[in-house]
């Protein structure tokens, strides 16, 4: 448990309260084994169950079936009824506090929140802690009233089944606080008008245990269990007696009103609300950021995909489409977000020191573009960026995306020229998200030193951009300056302030934790702005962008199913030759792959790499696998029954194989080979070989190279036209490259008949273009396969997306937005003051 909650209860009461719940033995309860405290921290220990939470389920198939549903309902019931017995109420029933195991359910942290109400004692409502989860919260808990009674479990657990059978909470917001005054002010939906499946007995069981005042709900969990298992209960009036409630509840809801939207913070499991101190004049203000509807996602890959102007007039965003982004600009003084002309396909904007001119990096090219209107200006090549610092001697400093190896720094005059490389002392180290410190000398930096990988290894730092010394701040995703200020996210989503000297580059107090559930983007970043003129900015983690496996067909996309347990999201993906197994990279939330095998003809899901795995490619005879890992990500070979040990093929750097040559000895593979993610080469190697040959090389980049299955032809992505484009040419290199998209494209796949070479347009659309092959290559027609937006690929040293041999169906990752509902942008007026709230009360 946090350290700042475990100093507000006490350790020792806590420890003794936990004591008293662990003697509690019930078949669907999850013990207690231990519990104690270490370093400032309390922990207690439960035994490991092999199994998934509803929650887990939840977000892989959205609705259990109508049987399941209510068996696990009544078993989580027993349970409640069990504890309720011996004097124990559970507080916090949800989703991700029950486990399946065997598909049976078991409800863990029993006793946990009534150790914490316990041990606050009367201090709890002093510090304003109120326990749940704003979803599942009984209208009780939702106005922090000091008794609460079992019938609080059985209205959490009514929201649980609800979900289950819906797909949804009974009650849904954009924020916690929208939530909760609709727990308290209105009725829920009956569950049978959402899915007429549900039995009679079951949604009038759901009505009465969901009412707003405890006295009008089930006495016991066991009642409500019993009314979910008689297919005669009824409740006569139901919906007048609701209405009724929700009439009683209004009464009260202006006393309560004031307190609970002043009061609210966001957190990630606890709410945790803040009262404004006595005497505050300028109490911190939260509104949700409303998106124009076309827009599915605020994120473009590596960056930062947010910013506001230094005096905090203006926010500007990476706004999605689909596959397709560019940058949109909202006013503090306007209600819509408008699009900024010409950022098409642009990421990790930055706004110049005065807010006059915004730069962004498209297609490895620095940009910019005047903010009051005006055509785009080229500043210079730069490849791939992990996000641009614009300093106040109006220098670019960014970080080059270098796949595998050093994140290195650049920096170039926004008039342009040539960038030149920023000097560092740890050459093992890795640069992340620039941030600008006053002065133009110095820049906030994540860095990972030593080949750490993991988001919670990463460290925030102030580099001096001359001598390249970076002095450790602490742990952190990213880090931003404001008002001698330093702002940074820690790896769960808690957003940190902590005074600090820009000009010395050290920390001058304590750190304080302002807010939680900011999103993580790409396993890497929290998403957050802010700005001296006190506006704090958040994107809102309502889960993650779910990366399932689906196949495009002609019936439309169908989702892949996964045996058992399914994994982390997926990259990488290709189907054998035989069309029967997929290949896929399993990408934990520590940013760590490896690569799975799913056997669609027997259903088997299994590991093929331990130590890491990306870029999984099929041999010809679909017995072999190649593959990179790393760092330093070099190439390697492994049968696909698992016999024998990996083999390396190819030693070095940022190797990433990509298709094999006919005869399966020679393998096809992509290399950064500048360490800034400025220029890719194009290159084969034999096995047993050490040297490659390389196919291209040039000052432009050439990515994603794929072999036609005769072995003839090269097709690649390059930036040689100043934006990706397709090209296929013999591979023998005897001919000159033929551009086949048209108006932009990347990730190419070669059909299996030879004269299709499939890819991916702009804005997501899948396009085959029909070639004519004599001595050269010529483009007959082309004709889009999707309608858009349903393959995406963001990475530069893969194609994320295959082809089946029939050459009707296509594999990719469905990236279907954020779990939970759209992105939302929070934005916060005076986080000073909000952070002086949140450190008085520490």
């Amino acid at each position: 448990l946090k350290s700042e909650l475990a100093a507000v209860l006490g350790a020792e009461r806590f420890v003794v309260e936990i004591k008293t719940t662990a003697a509690m033995s019930h078949p669907h309860i999850l013990p207690l084994f231990d519990s104690g405290t270490a370093d400032g921290f309390l922990f207690y220990v439960m035994p490991y169950i092999q199994g998934e939470t509803i929650r887990e389920k939840l977000t892989r198939e959205t609705q259990f079936g109508v049987d399941e549903a209510v068996r696990i309902a009544r078993e989580i019931a027993d349970a409640l009824d069990y504890a309720h017995r011996h004097g124990v109420i559970h507080r916090d029933i949800k989703p991700e506090n029950i486990l399946l195991h065997d598909g049976r359910a078991m409800v863990m942290d029993f006793g946990i929140a009534l150790a914490v109400s316990a041990a606050a004692g009367g201090r709890m409502t002093e510090t304003g802690l109120s326990l749940g989860t704003p979803h599942y919260m009984s209208p009780e808990q939702a106005t922090a009233e000091k008794e609460i009674t079992a019938r609080s479990d059985v209205y959490s657990l009514a929201s649980v089944l609800y979900e289950m059978l819906a797909g949804q909470p009974p009650h849904v917001g954009g924020a916690a606080q929208q939530v909760i005054m609709k727990i308290i002010t209105e009725q829920a939906r009956p569950v049978r008008a959402i899915r007429k499946s549900v039995p009679a007995n079951v949604d009038a069981a759901l009505a009465k245990a969901l009412e707003k005042l405890p006295a009008d709900r089930f006495e016991s969990a066991k009642a409500f269990a019993d009314a979910l298992g008689d297919v005669g209960f009824t409740v006569s009036g139901t919906r007048a007696h609701a209405q009724a409630g929700v009439g009683r509840a209004r009464f009260a809801i202006a006393g309560w009103a004031a307190g609970i939207l002043a009061a609210l913070a966001l957190g990630a499991g606890y709410l945790i609300g803040k009262r404004p101190a006595d005497g505050s004049t300028a109490a911190p203000v939260q509104f949700v950021v409303e998106l124009p509807d076309s827009i599915t996602a605020i994120v473009r890959c590596c960056g930062p995909a947010q910013v506001l102007s230094r005096d905090g007039s203006t926010l500007v965003f990476v706004g999605m489409k689909g596959a397709s982004g560019a940058l949109y600009r909202r006013s503090i003084g306007k209600l819509n977000a408008e699009l900024i002309p010409g950022t098409e396909g642009a990421s990790v904007p930055v706004f110049n020191p005065d807010g006059t001119w915004i730069a962004f990096e498209v297609d490895g090219q620095l940009k910019k573009v005047p903010m009051g209107g005006g055509p785009v200006v080229p500043v210079a090549t730069s490849g791939v960026t992990n996000g641009i610092a614009w300093g106040d001697d109006d220098v670019l400093t960014y970080s080059a995306r270098s796949v595998g190896t050093n994140g290195r720094l650049w920096r170039v005059n926004s008039a342009g020229g040539k960038p030149t490389a920023v000097p560092v002392i740890d050459s093992t180290a890795r640069y992340y998200y620039p941030f600008a410190l006053p002065g133009g000398t110095s820049v906030l930096v994540r860095f990972l030193a030593g080949g750490t990988a993991t988001l919670g290894q990463s460290r925030i730092g102030a580099l001096d951009l001359a001598t390249g010394r970076v002095d450790s701040l602490g742990f952190g995703s990213n880090a931003k300056y404001a008002d001698g200020t330093l702002f940074f996210a820690g790896a769960d989503g808690t957003l940190m302030v902590q005074p600090f000297d820009a000009a010395g580059r050290k920390t001058t107090g304590p750190s304080t934790a302002i807010l939680s559930g900011v999103a993580l983007i790409g396993n890497s970043q929290h998403s957050f702005a802010v700005s001296e003129g006190g506006w704090l900015e958040y994107q809102m983690g309502l889960g993650n962008v779910s990366e399932k496996l689906a196949m495009l067909g002609p019936a439309g996309v169908t989702q892949i199913s996964i045996p058992g347990q399914s994994p982390e999201d997926f990259e990488d993906v290709s189907v054998s030759p035989d069309g029967r197994r997929i290949a896929a990279t399993s990408v934990s939330k520590d940013g760590s792959g490896e690569i799975w095998l799913l056997d669609q003809t027997n259903g088997t899901f299994d590991r093929l790499t331990v130590g890491g795995g990306w870029a999984a490619t099929w041999s010809r005879d679909g017995q072999r696998i190649a593959y990179s890992s790393g760092p330093p990500y070099e190439i390697y070979v492994r049968a696909i029954d698992q016999a024998g040990s990996p083999q390396r093929v190819l030693a070095g750097k940022n190797l990433y194989p990509t298709s094999w040559i006919p005869g399966d000895r020679t393998i096809l593979f992509n290399a950064d080979n500048t360490d800034s993610g400025t220029r890719w080469d194009i290159g084969t190697i034999t096995i047993g070989d050490t040297l490659p040959r390389w196919l291209a090389r040039s000052e432009f980049m050439e990515v994603q190279p794929q072999v036609s299955h005769d072995g003839r032809w090269l097709a690649y992505t390059s930036n040689r036209t100043g934006r990706m484009e397709v090209y296929v040419q013999p591979i023998s290199g005897d001919a000159a490259p033929v551009q086949v998209s048209a108006e932009g494209g990347d990730s190419p796949r070669w059909s299996h008949e030879g004269r299709t070479l499939y890819y991916v347009a702009t804005g997501g659309t899948l396009v085959g273009a029909t070639l004519a092959m004599g001595t050269r290559v010529e483009v007959t027609a082309r004709k889009s396969v999707s309608d858009g937006g349903v393959i995406e690929d963001l990475n530069l040293w893969s194609v994320n997306w295959d082809v089946f041999p029939d050459g009707k169906r296509f594999l990719f990752v469905d990236r279907g937005g954020v779990e939970g509902g759209r992105p939302r942008m929070v934005l916060i007026q005076n986080w000073k003051e909000l952070a002086r709230q949140m450190g008085s009360k520490k």
